[in-house]
């Protein structure tokens, strides 16, 4: 590419976002916002400076798309806030949250009043209204009901090396810090996972999950660490 095709690229790219703004899409700086031609945004949508909105996607009404953030054929429903964070190939309801820095991958649909919080990574899987991922977890090749909450670093296990499985979180389940899911893996309606588990069969409705090791203390095993070194 030559500057002057370049300098063509540019203005073409400036006269969209213009277009967009007589729409009434909020675009905070033309000069920094990258938008295809196939994309659709809706009326009082914000746009901040750095984003890149590619393909087929679909941005509606009063959604925020925050700074650095990239969309590549995604649907983000109305009133919906995106920050920071990659949506490939994914749906996004209305008023949900998403970010910052989450990674939303093709094949995901989340629903309505949802949050994929910092650090989220969702891939092939869907997310019932309410439910939420606040940081630090994988949801991989998963079905998650409604109103479901996860703690922090949540992790799908769903590959063993050669294929991949697929799990089902019930509505309303809760699902404790550093819980590991070796996939494929069904937990019923209301059940609770305590944190720190390790799941490896099927969690009734309603039933408490807990799958750790029992803690054990050893009395004054440091002490007795540092005599063995100092006899060596």
């Amino acid at each position: 590419m030559n500057i002057k095709e370049y300098d063509m690229m540019v203005e073409e790219r400036k006269k969209l976002n213009i277009m967009h703004l007589n729409n009434g899409v909020n675009i905070i700086d033309i000069n920094c916002t990258y938008i295809d031609d196939t994309v659709v945004i809706e009326k009082d949508a914000t746009i901040c400076p750095g984003v890149t909105i590619t393909g087929n996607s679909i941005i509606k009404k009063g959604a925020f798309i925050g700074q650095g953030s990239y969309l590549e054929d995604a649907k983000v429903g109305e009133n919906s806030s995106v920050k920071t964070s990659y949506i490939i190939d994914s749906e996004v309801g209305n008023n949900t949250n998403v970010g910052p820095f989450a990674y939303i991958r093709p094949g995901s649909v989340i629903g309505n009043g949802c949050k994929v919080g910092d650090f989220v990574e969702i891939k092939n899987s869907t997310m019932g209204d309410g439910s939420k991922s606040s940081h630090l977890t994988y949801i991989g090749d998963a079905d998650v009901g409604e109103n479901v909450n996860f703690g922090c670093g949540v992790v799908f296990v769903n590959y063993d090396g050669s294929k991949k499985y697929r799990s089902k979180i019930g509505d309303d389940a809760f699902i404790g810090c550093n819980s590991n899911f070796i996939s494929p893996i069904n937990v019923g309606n209301g059940a609770y996972v305590a944190a720190g588990t390790t799941i490896t069969e099927d969690v009734p409705a309603d039933a408490l999950c807990i799958g750790r090791c029992k803690q054990t203390n050893k009395k004054n095993w440091v002490k007795q660490r540092k005599i063995l070194k100092k006899d060596l």
